[in-house]
Order: structure tokens, then sequence, then C-alpha cells
């Protein structure tokens, strides 16, 4: 019998020290859409809507992919509905990867108290699914044990290739590995620093680990040695791979990342607030030509490093 770590008691208890709201959900497994890609989802689930990291680049944030972070969900009956659907996806054998975190960290402060997250992984573990999660914090840290027993006894799909690294993968996401950078972009989020610390502690721990480097920041965290600066930090703390992405910027509202993220470089990068918005031109993300140079860059680092740019060997 599992344990249920999350009680919805806890709600009125913790009502004073957070900003939330609760709402009951009718599905939280989502199927990939297409073939397997990057994170080598076959579902994802999400168990808060929003985030409490305030992340000025969020893409979530004016995208059609969910609603705008500021407004935190507790997705009251997570743990019921994930139980009913990963039992029913077992039953018509769909057993498949569970990325957590696509959408909003798994590992808010909320959860500190909540348990929403350790419970779902005690349905992972019980249902024998295997899971990717991805997140900012060090949190993750009071799991190991339920991890390690995901990892252990994890069933992978039968169209991926027997690999047991695969059966528990972590993904710490960064934008930048400085910490007083991180404090401009990513004002509530833990430090970079906590974060390579968590890595270091995981690996020791036996797990694959690795970095979803997203989003590089243009004439920020892009530049080649910041990037050799980067990737030696990744290597000194053994990371398995790592996945890396450019900026895309949505919406026009005060709300939507477009307009946070450049009122956020006109207030303490003035020097580059024009040359980033000519760089994006009214367009989502940069151009093909900035993607290939910065590929590139990245290509020759990493195999400066030996360190892998993909989940799969």
């Amino acid at each position: 019998m599992d344990i249920i770590f999350n009680s919805i008691n806890k709600f009125d208890k913790i009502a004073d020290k957070y900003s939330f709201k609760t709402k009951e959900t009718r599905s939280i497994l989502n199927p990939r859409k297409g073939k397997r890609y990057f994170f080598l989802e076959d579902y994802t689930l999400n168990p808060y809507m929003g985030c409490s990291f305030d992340c000025s680049y969020c893409y979530v944030n004016g995208s059609k992919y969910a609603n705008n972070t500021e407004n935190f969900i507790v997705k009251s009956n997570a743990y019921e509905i994930t139980h009913t659907q990963l039992k029913n996806k077992v039953k018509k054998g769909q057993r498949g990867i569970i990325l957590i975190g696509s959408a909003s960290d798994p590992y808010v402060d909320i959860e500190k108290e909540l348990f929403l997250t350790k419970d779902i992984l005690t349905l992972a573990k019980r249902f024998n699914f295997p899971v990717h999660i991805i997140t900012k914090s060090d949190l993750i840290l009071r799991d190991i044990d339920i991890l390690k027993s995901i990892q252990s006894s994890a069933i992978l799909p039968n169209d991926i290739e027997e690999d047991p690294n695969l059966k528990l993968i972590i993904s710490f996401s960064f934008s930048t590995i400085d910490d007083k950078i991180a404090e401009i972009f990513e004002p509530f989020a833990p430090k970079p620093s906590l974060r390579l610390k968590a890595i270091k502690q995981l690996k020791k721990e036996g797990f694959f680990v690795g970095v979803s480097l997203m989003p590089i920041l243009p004439y920020i965290t892009d530049s080649e040695d910041i990037l050799d600066e980067t990737f030696s930090k990744f290597k000194e703390v053994e990371v398995d791979y790592v996945l890396y992405g450019g900026l895309t910027l949505y919406g026009d509202t005060e709300k939507d990342s477009k307009i946070k993220y450049y009122n956020t470089i006109k207030k303490h990068f003035p020097e580059i607030y024009h040359k980033t918005k000519s760089l994006f031109g009214g367009n989502i993300g940069p151009s093909n030509l900035y993607y290939t140079k910065l590929s590139d860059n990245i290509k020759k680092i990493a195999k400066k490093y030996d360190i892998s740019l993909s989940i799969e060997k």
C-alpha cells in the first residue's frame, strides 16, 4: 500500500503561507504527439499549474502551451487522477516514460509541505513507470529513496532499447550558472550553485543526471567564453548529458514572456536592449543563422569536454 504524503487538509493549513488556488482536473497524463524527441517522453504530467519561480523568460507566459505562470494552481485531485490513469495505461499495455515538469516545476516552494510531486512519484513506482524529471530545485534530494525505487523497478516501453539509465532520468534546468544573473531572470528559483551541488550529490548516489540548458540568453550567456565556462562546470559535477535550446518569447501583454523579458533586459542590461529586440525582429526566436552559430559553438565545446548532447547514447 502506498504511503500518501499529501493531504487535502493541508491546503487550509498552508493557505496563509503561500498564494495559490486549488482546482480539480479531469486528466493529468498527457500523451505525446508524434515521435519521441529530446526528453524521450511518452507522457507529460504536471502536478501544478503556474510556477512560483517567476522566470522572466518562461515560454509558458503568452504561449499556447499553458496558462500564465502568475496564476498558481494546485491540482487538488492529482493523486487520484494519476492513480486511475496509470492503472488504465498498464491494463492497456501502454506503459511509457513520464516527463514531470514540462510546463511547471514539480519542486516549487509549496511542494515542501504538500508533497504532491512525491505522491505522484510513489504511483510511478507502484505501477513501474519510468520517469524523467525536469527541475530547477535541489528539493528533489528529499525524494532520493523513492527515486531509487523507480530506478530499480521501472519497466521501459518496448520500442526503447533496454538501458537502465532511462528508467529514471533527472534533468536540472539552467539558463546560467551565475547566481547573480540567475537572480535577475529567475528571482525565486534555487540558485544555480545549489543545483550544481545537487547534481554532484545525485551522481554520487548513482543516478543518471543531466542538464537542460534552456534557454541560452542572447548576448548574456551565449558567448563562446561563457559557454566554455558553463560546460566546464557541468563537467566538474560529472553530468551525463546537456540538452540545449535557444530563447523563445511569446505574447504582447505585461505578463507575457516577450514583454517581461524585454523589460528585464531594459532594466538590468540596457546596453543590449535594442540589439536583443533587433535579433528577434518581431519573431518568437532569433534567426536560423544565429541558431546555427550557437549550435556549432556548443557542439565544439561539448566535444572538448566529452559531454553528450543527447540523453540516449
